[in-house]
């Protein structure tokens, strides 16, 4: 009996990296590369606001595989990963059409894989804009991000 109370306490004082989000739907995220922003809004109205990471060649559009240049353009959040290398993470559709014509007209691969999402879980000691194209938060941060954006959110990133 003892153990068993011992168990439910403890499990009580763990915390998950899922939380729960009742507030207003976010309707857009906008990811300002200049300013190492991203802003979570409902409609026109600013929710939340978080510094960001980029890819290591942060200025342009991503053209191509292996350029370390994070997409700008609209794209859709279009999966999440809830085992990711990198805390938490939620997927962007890029590429999509005009990013695979563009790159096989040089006879490249556009690349994929694009996220949002936390640290990696098996670094630390992380500087700036150190992503492979990806946009990267802290990993609390990341946790609230999961929660609030849903699959199918527009997702806009200016240069």
């Amino acid at each position: 009996m003892v153990l068993v109370a011992l168990a439910s306490g403890l499990t009580g004082c763990t915390k998950s990296k899922f939380k729960t989000y009742n507030g207003p739907e976010v309707t857009r995220v906008i990811v300002d590369k200049s300013e190492r922003e991203m802003f979570l809004l409902h409609h026109e109205k600013v929710l939340k606001s978080y510094n960001v990471d980029l890819g290591f060649a942060p200025n342009g559009h991503k053209e191509f595989e292996g350029d370390g240049k994070t997409p700008e353009g609209s794209y859709l959040i279009d999966r999440r990963n809830p085992n990711s290398d990198f805390h938490l993470s939620i997927g962007i559709s890029y590429p999509n059409e005009r990013d695979i014509a563009k790159a096989r007209a040089v006879g490249r691969d556009p690349g994929g894989d694009i996220f949002i999402h936390g640290r990696p879980n098996k670094r630390s000691g992380i500087g700036p804009d150190w992503t492979a194209g990806c946009i990267s938060v802290k990993n609390r941060e990341m946790e609230d991000i999961y929660a609030m954006v849903k699959d199918g959110t527009l997702v806009t990133i200016t240069p």
